[in-house]
């Protein structure tokens, strides 16, 4: 990671959209403002390496501050990237060995497949799903087999024109016959802006979130959620901001409806190696005597080579 690799990433929108994102990817730069870069629930720390044959290795130690628990993950990355193939196994500390194949634009430019399996010896327990997802100009769809449960067979497409995106997921039980979940989703991206909105959860939960670049150094996104089978039928919202401190370093913070603040700050200390470490405050509670327990502290340590 070079000294301006902060500064590059400010993602570039488009209002004619080529490929739509995935539907996982929908509202993603909100998200990704309000959520990405501020480590308050622990302290992470990963190393990310590159052999000279191409293999990529990486490990992955997070401490959990509620719990106390350190947990740890091993993955091992192999790509032909002539065969449009690629490989990856990990291992965690919790015993859980996982293997990922993805064969991408070999049957066809713009189809990926893919399968995943996990396996528990200690407790004989394996799961496998297969995947296939296709992309092309205008639309984006993804679906996936759950074999060992149910089976259960998920799938969702995400379509795009001229800056409007309008997507749908779809979960149904095999076994059962009937359907598990489905959700909506629509929205729109201009140059400097996105808007998204979400029907999740059988259309029981609504999101609309908001992201604006207001100029090459700043960002901000808004999110407001209204669960309807929540206990209090309230809107939660939530707002934050991201801003470039120099070319190396960049700042966020953001708060919601329950007064929690969240503040973060990245600094890349030299190429490949970034830090961030975060902050989170109960302003309702600052004036508390057992107030302090209420806050949240960590940070994330990245090595890149």
């Amino acid at each position: 990671m070079s000294s301006t690799t902060l500064n590059s990433k400010v993602p570039s929108l488009s209002k004619a959209q080529a490929v739509p994102p995935s539907w996982k990817d929908l509202g993603k730069l909100a998200n990704d403002t309000l959520t990405k870069d501020i480590p308050v629930h622990g302290s992470t720390l990963e190393v990310k390496t590159k052999a000279p044959n191409g293999v990529q290795f990486r490990v992955l130690g997070a401490r959990d501050a509620k719990s106390g628990n350190i947990n740890g993950d091993l993955e091992i990355k192999l790509a032909d990237k002539k065969r449009g193939l690629t490989l990856t196994q990990s291992w965690l500390t919790s015993n859980v060995l996982r293997n990922h194949v993805e064969l991408e634009n070999q049957i066809a430019t713009g189809l990926k497949l893919e399968l995943i399996s996990t396996l528990i010896p200690e407790k004989q327990s394996k799961n496998a799903m297969f995947a296939a997802s296709y992309k092309m100009p205008g639309l984006h769809t993804r679906s996936h087999i759950d074999l060992f449960k149910g089976p259960t067979v998920t799938a969702d497409a995400v379509v795009g024109r001229d800056g409007f995106l309008l997507g749908s997921e779809a979960s149904y039980d095999v076994r059962d016959g009937k359907v598990q979940r489905y959700n909506l989703a629509a929205g729109f991206s201009a140059p400097e802006y996105a808007v998204t909105l979400h029907g999740l959860g059988n259309l029981s939960t609504y999101s609309a979130s908001y992201y604006h670049r207001v100029n090459s150094d700043i960002e901000t996104s808004a999110r407001a959620t209204y669960d309807s089978k929540a206990p209090a039928s309230n809107v939660n919202l939530e707002v934050g901001t991201k801003t470039y401190l120099d070319n190396a370093a960049f700042v966020k913070a953001k708060i919601n409806n329950a007064g929690i603040l969240c503040l973060g700050y990245t600094q890349a200390l030299r190429p490949g190696v970034k830090a961030s470490l975060g902050l989170a405050l109960d302003t309702v509670k600052l004036s508390d005597a057992g107030g302090a327990n209420a806050h949240k502290a960590g940070f994330s340590l990245v090595f890149e080579a």
